[in-house]
């Protein structure tokens, strides 16, 4: 298969895989994100709105007071983000990987998993690039929690956070995010990689076995690097609940400002807010991983 041709089935396999994975687990997406933001939330914060005490308690009350439905709320949205940044997280990951020199994981295990590492982190550093304002209106959409919707839809968050602080408003927490994004993707990666190295039923005539197989690998996978990144997922989160105000509304003025009025005000525990509803979420992210090594298997792109 030519590099063009493998390349978009690295991109499309990527894409469709985040898709379906992301409406799956949408319901355990928004639980986490109202959990992690709830203190950067101006009607949580003045107690307009009472705050959520765990998972179950969100669970219950978002479907009481917004309705089932609202457990998808934003999902159009994170599809659309969604899918270039996984089909470009997958298709930079084979070919910046293809950049280096390949190692033997039985003979060069540190190199082997190093490069994973490496090709792992800087393809999520890039993608990031790409889809930040997307990212930033999931987080947005998802946190509306007030009786009056503050915003319509993507279109009105977008031109919202524009009208009040510029364009800029849209990268509102990007520097930690491409900082947490190189330990998550590269965990991610790199650990899913290794551990399909080692795998002995990778391509087992067995399609449950297999299957089965690479979900392990990627549920770990997923987990270590949900847990490696999850203090800079949280700054990242609350830096853009507050990009439509005026700077001098702002809570906090900078990523490590925000990281040391959360850890002096809330406790170090408080950068992990929403962690437990994230390690469910990583069934997702997972299942990402399977979906996408099956497709391109399939295809004959591996």
């Amino acid at each position: 298969m030519g590099d063009f041709a493998s390349f978009m089935t690295n991109f499309l396999a990527g894409g469709v895989s985040g898709a379906v994975a992301k409406t799956c687990t949408a319901p355990i997406e928004r639980v986490k994100l109202l959990i992690q933001t709830q203190d950067a939330n101006p009607d949580i914060r003045s107690g307009k709105i009472p705050r959520y005490t765990g998972i179950v308690n969100c669970f219950s009350r978002v479907a009481k007071e917004q309705g089932i439905v609202s457990f998808w709320r934003g999902n159009g949205t994170n599809i659309i983000r969604y899918f270039p940044t996984q089909a470009f997280n997958f298709a930079f990951k084979d070919s910046i990987k293809a950049m280096f020199p390949k190692a033997n994981k039985n003979t060069e295990f540190v190199k082997f998993f190093t490069i994973n590492l490496i090709s792992g982190g800087m393809a999520g550093a890039g993608s990031l690039l790409v889809v930040y304002p997307l990212d930033y209106a999931r987080t947005r959409l998802a946190s509306d929690v007030g009786e009056t919707r503050q915003f319509k839809g993507l279109t009105d968050c977008l031109k919202q956070t524009v009208k009040a602080g510029g364009v800029r408003g849209l990268y509102n927490g990007l520097g930690v995010s491409i900082v947490g994004i190189i330990p998550y993707r590269g965990v991610y990666f790199g650990l899913f990689d290794t551990f399909s190295g080692f795998n002995p039923y990778q391509k087992h005539d067995n399609p449950l076995l297999r299957t089965a197989s690479k979900f392990v690998c990627a549920q770990t996978s997923a987990i270590a690097a949900g847990y490696a990144s999850y203090p800079f997922d949280t700054v990242r989160r609350r830096l853009q609940m507050q990009s439509e105000k005026p700077a001098s509304e702002w809570i906090y003025k900078g990523t490590l400002d925000c990281f040391s009025k959360v850890a002096r005000d809330e406790g170090m525990t408080a950068l992990f807010k929403g962690a437990g509803a994230n390690a469910l979420r990583t069934v997702g992210a997972a299942l990402v991983l399977v979906l996408y090594s099956e497709i391109t298997g399939a295809v004959g792109s591996e």
